[in-house]
């Protein structure tokens, strides 16, 4: 017998879904609503293109019966970044001459279907993933969820979002930089950055292949890690896929660093604040410098990085000029300026701090930082549409480069009633003690949340 459900009100997480699903709702009913609150968003910016509705009745009607522990994403309804391949959907990367249809799902869009979840649409980027504030688009730029006068955060603008405006439980992203994190920070959700090669990046337009990541975004660390289940796995067909041991979110990691003062670099008294609110609910924490990790940075945009994002997209700015954003231009425009001598010094000097990383991380289980050091507004971007892009990376920049896994958590808001939060940091496969330790974090928040409004 059905249970009648509130659907207007009913949170879009998995747990409430599959509960309502266990008491008779219908999936077709779930899109449906997934389809009203993205009218009622009235955010053109947000959806680069969506399944028809009649196409995604169809598909939730497809579905096979109800079983979570079969298909864990049952009936969610999720949103894809448009530099990810989905079947039958046009694929821009946020640039209209590259548009074309995909004849095969990407592998983890693949992996979601086989998991139940029903894809609502492509979400807006940064073009060809090269960004941190999510308005390099020649589209409509996606508003913020919390402030619309703020930048969204990039690359991952769309995918971001579409989950904090609660149209879809979860969305793909994608993160060369911080493209995972930095849009769940500015936007008040959770963004999970997994371990290089963790998920298959096979049909997943490159923008630095060697470092490139599929995130996941959700609302909270449950459901991200829900949405990773089912996409992590070795993937022989992608040449960038490598196996990894992990297990289910478990033993809370207990040797905790955070910033030293020196390399404690945020922009305003608003983040400081939040940032010390933050400390204060994480568990015991030992301050460390982390300049040498923090330095790995600067190979991303001032070494020859640079130019393996002109290897992803350079031929194909040629042979299309003026189809570029104006300020992605730039940034590939700057890639001739290295030889492969530069790329093999490059690669030298990222061994050197990798090396760091693996003995800073000998001493320390996780690095805990704040997730972003400033909150750009619109018109700063204007104003300068490089130096604030650059100042959202601080806390990202370095972590692909390093061979590192990442979460997002939000923390307590900024004073200004700005979303904050911080970010998790550990080595290669410390996915699953990333997730515990943000879980504990995130009860803590909702639990001093829980005590104001008291």
């Amino acid at each position: 017998m059905s249970v009648p459900v509130d659907i207007a009100a009913l949170p879009f997480t998995r747990a409430a879904l599959h509960a309502a699903y266990a008491g008779g709702l219908a999936p077709g009913a779930v899109v449906t609503e997934a389809l009203r609150r993205l009218d009622a968003a009235a955010d053109p910016g947000i959806f680069l293109d969506t399944t028809a509705p009649d196409a995604l009745a169809a598909e939730a009607a497809a579905l096979p019966p109800f079983d979570p522990a079969r298909f864990p994403l049952w009936g969610l309804p999720v949103a894809v970044k448009d530099n990810i391949a989905v079947a039958g959907r046009s694929m821009t990367a946020a640039c209209p001459a590259f548009a074309h249809v995909p004849a095969e799902d990407a592998e983890a869009v693949r992996r979601l279907r086989a998991a139940g979840a029903l894809v609502v649409g492509k979400a807006n980027l940064d073009q060809f993933a090269t960004g941190l504030v999510g308005v390099r688009t020649p589209y409509p730029v996606p508003r913020n969820a919390v402030a619309p006068d703020r930048v969204p955060g990039g690359s991952s603008s769309g995918s971001a979002v579409a989950v904090a405006r609660g149209i879809v439980v979860l969305s793909l992203g994608t993160d060369t930089a911080g493209s995972g994190r930095v849009p769940a920070a500015l936007n008040g959700i959770v963004g999970l950055k997994p371990s290089l090669g963790a998920v298959s990046t096979r049909g997943v337009v490159p923008a630095c292949r060697s470092l490139d990541c599929v995130s996941v975004f959700a609302t909270s660390v449950e459901d991200t890690w829900a949405g990773f289940r089912v996409l992590a796995g070795e993937d022989r067909a992608d040449p960038f896929s490598r196996p990894i041991a992990w297990v289910e979110p478990g033993v809370v990691p207990v040797r905790i660093a955070i910033p030293a003062p020196a390399d404690l670099h945020l922009d305003d008294d608003a983040a400081r604040a939040a940032w010390a609110a933050a400390r204060a609910l994480l568990p015991a924490a030992q301050e460390a410098a982390i300049t040498p990790l923090l330095d790995t940075a600067q190979l991303l945009y001032d070494g020859p990085w640079v130019a393996e994002r002109a290897a992803a997209f350079g031929d194909f700015a040629k042979a299309h000029p003026g189809a570029l954003h104006p300020v992605t231009q730039a940034i590939i425009g700057t890639a001739d300026r290295f030889s492969a001598v530069d790329a093999f010094r490059g690669m030298y000097r990222l061994a050197e701090h990798r090396r760091a990383a693996e003995d800073f991380f000998a001493r320390f289980d996780v690095l805990a930082v704040p997730s972003v050091p400033n909150f750009p507004t619109l018109a700063e971007l204007v104003a300068d549409p490089f130096a604030p892009n650059a100042r959202l990376g601080t806390y990202t920049n370095f972590v692909n480069l390093l061979d590192l896994a990442a979460l997002a958590v939000p923390g307590p808001a900024r004073p200004d009633g700005l979303p904050a939060g911080i970010t998790l940091i550990g080595p290669r496969g410390s996915d699953a003690s990333l997730a515990a330790l943000g879980m504990v974090f995130a009860a803590r928040v909702a639990d001093q949340g829980k005590a104001r409004a008291a």
